[in-house]
């Protein structure tokens, strides 16, 4: 199935006291509805379970990443198939994933019992309580302190990022999300018109390839750092989360509570450290011993 994330405009360009008819390229953004398909033999069922503004592409690693930094799943194992429903349903229809987990695995129901429903520009909303945005992995008790990146690396990464974006050079509408080594190279970039979704589908694509946790690696943000993207990293055991733009006050506090190394406004070859600076190997600064 060919998948299209742009799509052309005619517009008028305005330049001082010119104008022009010109084309332009606009990211795409559609929703996508998310099934999840369980229960023993016999007995399955099949759950709406959120509804997201995304662009297209990459749709059953999106749904598999948000089911897993909701907590809804725990492992790559427990997914049988994730296929969008023109190949898993009866319906014909291209904007619907549906994930079928194996017969023995229970979801953690608990986690969806509100309707979750997300936009490109706020993730996601209506969650019932303050209680309802926390979630909790087997990756989230301890950040490794094995895990070091030199400034000089640190510097290359937007670098690299703007390099690889190629609907970004389309459209200069998208986030990006991008999982480096330490040594800075580049293991995976996933965009979208939403920095939630970009992260839920690199997420989802190191679940399939079975990468978690995803320690000793280092994640690249392209906007700025939320409390919902540094939780969804710390879900997958991320423990160097740097962006191109500023962090939250929540953002910060939760990088802390779980000492995750939070780096922000990442350009021109400068940053700024928020948390856990002893992951960070600089000459021009000594960094504190870690109290954790």
């Amino acid at each position: 199935m060919a998948i299209n994330s742009t799509h052309s405009v005619q517009i008028i360009r305005i330049n001082a006291a010119e104008s022009a008819a010109a084309t332009d390229t606009l990211a795409i953004e559609e929703p996508l509805e998310i099934r999840l398909e369980h229960g023993p033999e016999g007995q399955r069922q099949v759950q709406n379970i959120s509804v997201t503004m995304r662009t297209p592409g990459h749709d059953t690693e999106l749904a598999a990443g948000f089911l897993f930094t909701e907590g809804i799943i725990k492992n790559p194992e427990d997914i049988a198939s994730a296929q969008h429903c023109l190949i898993a349903c009866s319906e014909n229809k291209e904007n619907v994933v549906q994930v079928s987990l194996n017969p023995d695995i229970i979801p953690h129901l608990q986690n969806a019992e509100r309707n979750f429903y997300t936009t490109s520009s706020c993730g996601v909303c209506g969650k019932g309580s303050i209680n309802a945005i926390r979630t909790v992995s087997d990756f989230t008790e301890r950040a490794d302190d094995q895990d070091k990146i030199q400034a000089d690396i640190l510097y290359q990464l937007p670098i690299i990022l703007r390099r690889h974006q190629r609907v970004f050079d389309d459209t200069g509408g998208l986030h990006a999300s991008a999982l480096f080594t330490a040594t800075g190279e580049l293991l995976l970039l996933r965009e979208d018109v939403g920095r939630h979704n970009a992260l839920d589908k690199l997420i989802g694509a190191a679940l399939n390839y079975n990468w978690l946790p995803l320690h000793q690696t280092v994640l690249l943000l392209s906007g700025r750092a939320s409390f919902e993207l540094v939780q969804k990293a710390a879900m997958a055991g991320i423990n160097i989360i740097t962006a191109v733009g500023a962090p939250s006050s929540l953002a910060v506090q939760l990088a802390e509570e779980f000492n995750i190394t939070l780096i922000g406004f990442l350009r021109d070859e400068r940053f700024n450290i928020y948390t856990a600076a002893h992951r960070v190997i600089s000459t021009s600064y000594e960094p504190a011993v870690s109290n954790h």
